[in-house]
């Protein structure tokens, strides 16, 4: 569809200069718990792992045949990213975050009932396609209606909620594959069922989240926007109690419909290519640590250590939590001290700290226990990088792109990261050798800490910056190139 008639609006300012409130709780409690979901499936795999394996289970696969559902998981993510993030610059954000629940939820009770392999690894893919779309939905909606001021801090926080779900996962599966609670083709089954039913009660908050008002003025559609934000201005100011001044900053843009893929492309590789590799980079550096380490954990410690089956969810607590609380202590950072150094020392810092993790690895000096306190230490810091990945994303392209910049990354990065990870994790474990194992660790290492280098040199600042100041609208009247310049 044509281009259509110009206007001028202060949509951007007037959201970016909001008090924080509960309705911002609101946005949070409806779009960002979706990473406990994300973690939660994530962590179910690692921890069921060994169960998996066990022909009691119900399925008796091998070792590399877990690393393999893990995989099609993954993969699943990325084709959803792609195929959602299309969908949801074009469509808006608020369809496709609805929809990408609903496939999750539908997908995963089916995975409850798996009854061979073949079962098993479709309903992962598609349990991950329906995860991998709410990355490009979910990120664009809460950085669109977060103010810039916070937006680092909140952007942070709620990626980093992904690790509350895989505790959740690890604290549930330690009653849930006691073989003396539930018989063993059950308790991992019912672990998905409660993922469904999580799901449930975030997909009733998420129908009140509006749509993103920057959206709907780009796409024709001034009037509602200007409905919606005098809406969640009124809210705003009756619940601080505070009069909310007009802003004076406007932006003049001719409206659009559409954005093809060949602008798309163009807005990658033409127009910011520098950001471009920085926003690969990070995604591929923290999908391949993440996906490698945390899939197959569970394996390292049955086999390494002999850990029970139903006691590897105690070792995977602490290191939920520690993924956690750094990324939640340090978010506030990302604003105060700015993108650059904290994005750069994050990825830096993790990745020496996992070079020491794997040499203490490879000798024999860890047990499981010390092991884990390791990765307690190690993740502290790589969580609140691997959560600045998808800020960095999400807010350093245009909005007409910005859930496709998202999708790419993630697609791109977790594809080389995160299918080749686990599946490679996967034969490395079934090696029974600590030094083939930590060679994967410094892998991992060398990435993360290649991603942080790249931050020095090309990243952009953006902390309480406004995302038209990021990144020009590609229909903004002031064009594009000089922004980007």
């Amino acid at each position: 569809m044509k281009n259509g008639r110009t206007i001028e609006t202060r949509i951007p300012a007037r959201l970016d200069r909001l008090p924080w409130a509960r309705w911002h709780w609101l946005i949070l409690l409806g779009l960002g718990t979706v990473w406990i979901l994300d973690g939660l499936e994530v962590n179910v795999v690692g921890v069921i792992g060994p169960r998996l394996t066990d022909k009691a289970g119900g399925l008796g696969l091998t070792d590399s045949q877990v690393g393999l559902g893990a995989a099609c998981y993954v993969a699943g993510a990325c084709a959803g990213a792609l195929f959602f993030g299309y969908l949801t610059d074009r469509f808006g954000r608020k369809k496709l975050f609805l929809i990408t629940l609903a496939v999750y939820l539908l997908a995963t009770v089916a995975t409850a009932f798996s009854f061979n392999p073949l079962w098993f690894y479709a309903c992962r893919f598609v349990t991950g396609t329906g995860i991998g779309g709410e990355y490009a939905a979910v990120n664009s909606a809460v950085d669109e209606l977060i103010p810039a001021r916070l937006r680092g801090t909140v952007d942070v926080v709620v990626n980093g909620s992904f690790w509350l779900g895989t505790t959740f996962a690890a604290l549930l599966s330690v009653p849930v594959l006691n073989a003396s609670v539930l018989p063993k083709d059950v308790g991992w089954r019912l672990l998905f069922g409660i993922g469904a039913l999580l799901g449930v009660g975030i997909l009733f908050v998420r129908r009140m989240v509006p749509e993103s008002p920057r959206w709907l003025f780009i796409h024709g559609r001034a009037d509602e926007a200007e409905k919606i934000v005098g809406d969640i201005e009124r809210t705003v100011s009756e619940e601080t109690g505070k009069r909310l001044d007009e802003p004076e900053e406007s932006i003049e843009i001719r409206q659009r419909r559409t954005v093809g893929f060949r602008e798309i492309v163009r807005t990658a590789v033409k127009l910011y290519p520098r950001r471009t590799v920085l926003g690969l980079s990070l995604f591929v550096g923290q999908a391949f640590l993440y996906n490698a380490v945390f899939f197959t954990y569970a394996l390292v410690l049955s086999k390494f250590f002999k850990v029970p089956d139903d006691r590897t969810g105690w070792y995977l607590v602490p290191i939920g939590l520690g993924n956690f609380f750094g990324a939640f202590v340090l978010s506030r950072l990302f604003d105060r001290l700015g993108r650059k150094i904290m994005i750069s020392g994050t990825y830096i810092l993790s990745g020496l700290l996992l070079i020491g993790t794997a040499m203490l690895f490879r000798g024999g000096h860890l047990s499981a226990t010390t092991l884990t306190v390791c990765w307690v230490i190690v993740f502290f810091f790589a969580s609140a990088g691997a959560s600045s990945a998808y800020l960095t994303g999400s807010e350093i392209f245009p909005m007409e792109t910005r859930a496709m910049a998202i999708a790419s990354f993630y697609a791109i990065g977790t594809a080389v990261g995160g299918i080749i990870g686990p599946a490679l994790f996967g034969k490395l474990v079934d090696t029974g050798k600590e030094s083939a194992v930590s060679d994967g660790y410094l892998l991992g290492a060398a990435l993360m800490i290649a991603a942080g280098i790249v931050e020095i040199f090309v990243g952009v600042e953006a902390a309480s910056r406004s995302l038209e100041e990021v990144a020009a609208p590609l229909s903004a009247q002031e064009q594009p190139e000089k922004a980007a310049a």
